[in-house]
């Protein structure tokens, strides 16, 4: 048996009608021109004396609150969440009341959705800590120590921009040499001989790299070449090739600038990793150690 929960996403996907997403151009024109004429007439108005506690809709007895829609507007697909209020609140009425109706013919929770809600409850709680321990973010100084700690002992480095052409021979690579000594043009005779179809298509540029990022024996020959020059044939475990040096460059280390979002991740990833470790010190864990890992695939244990 197949255990899923129909969400709205599922219900969507399925193709259910929502009317307030089936318009052609017209209507949409005249959505614009009725969101355009409210926001003029009092819609700030409205939204501003709305609460999360207000009742949209009652099915049966069941209250289902603007909180309620606000959420499940939250986890449809980004291409509905993407439409204007207007256009998405009465069919998402309407797939919040085809849930509650189905969900109200069935007799009491089964074992399967309180386990599904414990979870999902669980997950909910946890991802608010974690909102509330990382806050606003790192601070400039803890930014500015992270950065410190990063790239103060970071030396300039140089890269190298160059292209090549690879071929399996000696011979093929000597030959090949012979051509552009003789005047042919290089991304020609890359696009046409060189078995490293990547490069070659761009007329085997390798774009810039820095000491590390090539086979040894690469690097040591585009070391050895000043801008402008060309190889003799070197060896790697790749084949044969012929390699001309067109610029090199000093890379510094980044800015924070430009590294701020990349440090502001690692801080915070750290600072959850510290809070976890606390907590876990901290609480009382009791682990079964009777039941075997393959019970985890035996969904038989979830029937009714």
């Amino acid at each position: 048996m197949n255990y899923r929960s129909l969400s709205l996403a599922a219900i969507l996907a399925a193709g259910t009608a929502m009317p307030a997403l089936a318009q052609d151009d017209t209507a949409t024109t005249e959505t614009e021109a009725t969101t355009t004429e409210a926001e003029s007439t009092g819609g700030d108005e409205a939204q501003s004396t709305a609460s999360a506690s207000d009742v949209v809709v009652t099915v049966n007895g069941t209250e289902i609150t603007l909180g309620e829609m606000i959420i499940a507007r939250n986890q449809l697909p980004a291409q509905y969440q993407q439409l204007p209020p207007e256009a998405l609140f009465d069919g998402l009425v309407n797939q919040i009341v085809q849930q509650q109706v189905l969900a109200d013919t069935v007799d009491g929770t089964p074992e399967r959705v309180e386990f599904a809600l414990s979870n999902e409850r669980r997950s909910l709680l946890a991802g608010e800590a974690v909102n509330a321990l990382m806050g606003e973010g790192p601070s400039d100084e803890e930014l500015q120590a992270a950065y410190d700690e990063a790239f103060a002992d970071v030396e300039p480095v140089t890269e190298y921009h160059a292209r090549h052409i690879l071929v399996d021979t000696q011979d093929e690579a000597t030959a090949v040499i012979e051509r552009l000594n003789a005047g042919e043009d290089f991304d020609a005779v890359a696009q046409e001989v060189s078995t490293d179809t990547g490069s070659g298509a761009q007329g085997g540029d390798l774009g810039w790299f820095a000491d590390g990022m090539m086979v040894q024996p690469f690097q040591d020959a585009v070391s050895e070449l000043e801008p402008g020059e060309m190889s003799e044939p070197v060896e790697t475990q790749f084949g044969w090739h012929v390699i001309e040096l067109q610029d090199t460059r000093m890379q510094e280390a980044p800015s924070l600038d430009e590294v701020r979002d990349q440090l502001t991740q690692q801080i915070q990833q750290q600072q959850v990793e510290d809070r976890l470790a606390e907590l876990e010190g901290e609480a009382e864990i009791t682990r079964n150690e009777d039941i075997a890992p393959s019970a985890l695939s035996d969904t038989s244990l979830l029937a009714d």
